[in-house]
């Protein structure tokens, strides 16, 4: 098949500007960056590059609309409907944001239409169940002399949160830091990732439609040294949420450090899949395959250290060649695909160079590797077999190659998961329930999942520890974090 031959929704770009307050604009320099397709290299957009005079608009807008507008004040049951009104908004656009995903940076469209989209906008409809549930806590003190006492808390939104998203799954991403933050009552300043801005921009357009007030989702598109690290530093913003590089998020951490600001950052991960000798390989071998190729392995969740017991690891790289020699490489819109794009091609290069770097420090490449030619960014999936010791096995590659490591005991299986920087994410595979609950007691990550992989729910708190962030996003715990938590003692008289 091709190119020509392949249908495509018909779909409308936003309007590739600043989205400040009530302002559709551009950059206040005239700059612009180009947004490419990497599956024909074709111009999709110039996008305004915004500055630190555009940045300094936006975040003036959100504190604007915070301290005298109406969104602050407004009610917790209403918040939640306009939220619940931007759910339905996200459902009923899914093929246009879908496809802005597609064509921006190489997600297959079924994919996008089908999760990340509908997951969207399920988060704003969660977090529209929380705004008329935010709450503190009573207590009865203990009298002071002859003054009778209670106290209590009550929780108040921060004011202006900066949420910096990244490229993989911008739509998604930018659905979690906006749905809590904007339940509890804060303004957002929004800035994208360059290589994937439209869909953002997109969701800021369908916010005003759910009747959200001009100035609380304000949206600074642009490039990450100028108006990422401008948002980051800038001192009107309450609380910096960032997913992204462990690079981009040190230096976050230093500025908001400087300034005593909330800060979350989530930073990827190297996550271990643990498949043990009573593993239901027949159930497991499309997860444990999912967890390395989806999205072309472009996930921050990704499984891509598969830890498999001696006993079975020959079935599982057997499962794992399957997988990869089944998948079919090729256009985002092409119903026949199974892996899209790369983002672009310093990405590509990125991929290959751990490819040969797998190779020449002796692991056994046992299929895919370096794809040598063709047009469009496109990976193979790569499985090796190796040590964890390898630089294939620590850094975090952000593409389809597998690592498969041997273990013969639970302990090591363990030591190995636990041999890392990172600490976002870990899967176990096995029907013991007691070696389940044992292991995941010492698997030093923010979440595990048993028997499978996925998507995070918005129900449950989602982040790291040690080098994949601090902090966390979505469940109670990542709404109370958009919250400044005050406490209030109560003195009277007795009777």
């Amino acid at each position: 098949m091709t190119t020509a031959d392949i249908t495509r929704p018909k779909f409308d770009l936003p309007e590739p500007l600043l989205r400040i307050g009530a302002a559709r604009v551009p950059a206040s320099d005239g700059a612009t960056y180009t947004s490419t397709n990497p599956a024909t290299g074709e111009v999709v957009a110039e996008i305004a590059a915004a500055g630190q005079e555009d940045v300094d608009a936006a975040v003036r807008s959100a504190r604007e609309q915070f301290e005298h507008g109406e969104w602050s004040r407004t009610s917790g049951p209403e918040r939640g409907k306009a939220l619940t009104r931007l759910a339905a908004l996200i459902e009923a656009d899914a093929e246009t944001l879908a496809a802005l995903e597609a064509v921006e940076m190489g997600k297959l469209f079924r994919d996008s239409v089908g999760g990340d989209i509908p997951c969207a906008a399920e988060a704003f409809r969660h977090f529209a169940g929380w705004a008329d549930k935010i709450s503190g806590s009573t207590f009865s003190l203990p009298n002071f002399g002859p003054q009778n006492r209670f106290g209590y808390t009550v929780r108040q939104p921060l004011g202006v949160v900066a949420a910096i998203t990244p490229w993989n799954n911008p739509a998604l991403i930018a659905a979690w830091k906006l749905a809590p933050a904007l339940a509890a009552g804060n303004t957002v300043v929004v800035k994208p990732a360059e290589d994937a801005s439209l869909s953002t921009l997109r969701l800021a357009e369908l916010a005003a439609e759910a009747g959200i007030p001009d100035g609380v989702v304000n949206v600074v598109t642009g490039l990450g040294p100028v108006a990422g690290a401008s948002l980051a530093s800038h001192p009107g913003v309450d609380k910096v949420s960032f997913t992204g590089s462990p690079g981009v998020g040190q230096s976050i951490q230093s500025f908001a450090g400087e300034s005593f600001r909330k800060l979350v950052l989530e930073l990827g991960g190297k996550a271990p899949q643990l498949i043990f000798d009573d593993a239901d390989l027949d159930a497991a071998m499309p997860w444990i395959a999912m967890g390395n190729f989806y999205h072309q392995g472009q996930v921050c969740a990704a499984g891509t250290r598969v830890l498999a017991h001696e006993s079975v690891i020959d079935k599982v790289l057997d499962g794992l060649v399957a997988a990869a020699e089944s998948a079919v490489v090729g256009d985002p819109f092409d119903d026949a695909s199974t892996m899209g794009t790369i983002v672009n091609a310093k990405q590509l290069a990125r991929i290959n160079g751990y490819i040969d770097s797998g190779v020449s420090e002796g692991a056994t490449l046992v299929c895919g590797g370096r794809r040598e030619s063709g047009p469009g960014l496109y990976a193979q999936p790569t499985v090796f077999r190796g040590t964890n010791d390898l630089t294939i096995a620590r850094d975090e590659i952000f593409g389809p190659v597998a690592t498969v490591i041997s273990f013969r005991t639970t302990e090591e299986a363990i030591e190995i998961a636990n041999a890392t920087r990172y600490g976002l994410n870990a899967m176990v595979y096995s029907q013991n329930i007691s070696r389940v609950h044992a292991v995941v007691e010492k698997l030093r990550v923010g979440t595990v999942w048993v028997n499978g992989w996925g998507v995070p729910d918005p129900a449950l708190p989602w982040g790291g520890r040690a080098g994949s962030g601090i902090g966390r996003e979505l469940g109670r715990s990542g709404l109370e974090g958009d919250t400044e938590e005050k406490t209030v003692h109560i003195g009277f008289g007795g009777l």
